[in-house]
């Protein structure tokens, strides 16, 4: 078999460590999605919250617009570098979204730090996001089911939810995973039979 699928299978059965480094790829693949940060926050607290953004395309990504959920209060927004912020308000001028124009190439992402208060009571908040790229295709990060290709962002607000710390831990240990199963591999294949007598 000749192709990628001939040299993926060949490499794959050379060498475990080919295996690993695989490994390492595919969930990072699976984790790029518009994510709000932090995963969980507390009840009235004044909480700095970035929206991630990566470009799945080929082609650049030139808008991002975010919808802000009920409830909470956003107060101000940090600058990005290359990209413009447009800020969208209500009839009573609070702050309802975001829309952020600029150019994101191919396999990169930006973020959009954004300071809020968020509601009193324990709640679930969601972040629809609306991501264009270059030649008018809109990718909607709405889907309330986890499991969709397009999944909406959410954060739990809740008095039982330990402090923020930025982002999600998921990926970390994705990639410690990921190295010690790198190593084992290396280790099996760096392994040398005993000598014939």
């Amino acid at each position: 078999m000749t192709g990628p699928e001939g040299w993926l299978r060949n490499a794959s059965q050379r060498s475990p460590l080919m295996l690993a480094l695989l490994a390492m790829i595919v969930p990072a693949v699976a984790l790029a999605h518009a994510v709000v940060y932090p995963k969980t926050s507390r009840p009235g607290a004044y909480e700095k919250y970035v929206l991630r953004v990566p470009n799945e395309r080929d082609v650049p990504t030139i808008r991002v617009e975010l919808h802000f959920p009920e409830g909470l209060r956003v107060v101000s927004f940090s600058d990005v570098p290359g990209w413009n912020l447009q800020v969208l308000t209500d009839s009573a001028k609070a702050i309802i979204g975001a829309v952020w124009t600029g150019v994101l190439p191919k396999e990169r992402f930006v973020e959009f730090p954004f300071v809020a208060v968020n509601p009193k009571e324990s709640t679930s908040l969601s972040w629809p996001t609306i991501q264009t790229y270059q030649g008018g295709e809109v990718v909607n990060w709405t889907s309330p089911d986890t499991a969709s290709k397009t999944p909406v962002s959410a954060t739990t607000i809740d008095d039982t939810s330990t402090p923020s710390t930025g982002g999600s831990q998921s990926p970390l240990y994705v990639s410690i995973a990921a190295l010690l199963l790198a190593l084992m591999s290396l280790g099996v294949a760096l392994r040398r039979p005993p000598p014939l007598t």
